[in-house]
């Protein structure tokens, strides 16, 4: 446990470190700002690759990236390697990278290390049908999840996930000798709890109908916006349903996250249809005022 996803990001960055210490960094330019930050406090070289229309990672300038740095510093002859950082769920669009794909491209650079920031969209990509590739089980060697962003905690809390072997090994010893794998040492017993009460609480079951509730609303947004002559557009089976950027007194009394020419609202829990539908008049409202 951490004290956020971005904590939890950080804790995978290092342990991608330990197993590539020559290696870059490669993220996506749709990648969340914390792994910039991360690559900064860690001293990793960071090379930010562009992005697809859909906001997923450009694999082949991924490759054609990987390919060159492994020509300018090679190790062994077998290269540096590279570090990835896939985005299940990037912040503007929702986008999901293929880890398959950006795993073999990254191989250019040599032996590859994946990390996956699920911060927003792991639980989601779990429980979708098809499910897409992102988990350990297509290739992720660590990965970070958010404890508040889906689940709704009343705190921020994050999860960093490892593979047990590419950890190192704790050792017993007494209390100012003692070994320990996190970064931040000390942990919030709170946010344990409040994430064990809440998946307890949910089930298997009722977090599938969560999410699958969550995504029924994205459906709906995608629709009452495009009546609403707001161009929507949304990533399979992502809660993100993004749409032209509207006036700024839309925009303030929504609270919407913007960037350039684009909006977005994110479907989880709390957002009804109700308020999908008095979003769409008030984006109906200012496209008419504009016209006129």
């Amino acid at each position: 446990m951490a004290s956020s996803s971005s904590e939890a990001l950080l804790h995978g960055l290092a342990a991608a470190r330990r197993v590539l210490p020559k290696a870059c960094v490669y993220a996506c330019d749709q990648a969340h700002y914390s792994v910039k930050r991360a690559c900064e406090l860690l001293r990793m070289k960071l090379v930010t690759i562009a992005s697809l229309p859909e906001g997923t990672m450009d694999a082949e300038e991924l490759r054609i990236q990987a390919f060159a740095r492994r020509r300018i510093t090679p190790v062994f002859g077998n290269g540096p390697g590279a570090i990835v950082v896939a985005t299940c769920g990037t912040t503007m669009r929702g986008a999901v990278d293929d880890i398959t794909v950006l795993r073999k491209a990254a191989s250019a650079a040599g032996a590859v290390y994946m990390h996956v920031d699920a911060a927003g969209g792991g639980l989601i990509a779990a429980h979708s049908d098809p499910e897409p590739n992102w988990s350990f089980a297509h290739g992720a060697d660590s990965m970070n999840i958010s404890g508040h962003k889906v689940l709704g905690l009343p705190v921020p809390a994050g999860i960093s996930l490892v593979r047990r072997d590419l950890l190192p090994e704790t050792k017993g010893g007494e209390y100012i000798a003692a070994t320990d794998r996190t970064l931040a040492c000390s942990r919030s017993g709170l946010a344990s709890l409040l994430l064990w009460a809440r998946l307890r609480s949910l089930g298997t079951t009722g977090m599938a109908a969560l999410i699958r509730r969550c995504q029924e609303t994205a459906d709906y947004a995608m629709d009452r916006l495009e009546q609403a002559g707001a161009h929507p557009g949304r990533f399979p089976g992502a809660l993100t349903v993004t749409f032209d950027r509207p006036p700024a007194w839309v925009v303030d009394k929504w609270h919407l996250a913007c960037t350039g020419s684009m909006a977005h609202i994110v479907t989880v829990g709390h957002v009804t249809r109700a308020a999908v539908d008095d979003l769409a008049a008030d984006l109906a409202a200012a496209r008419q005022t504009v016209a006129a």
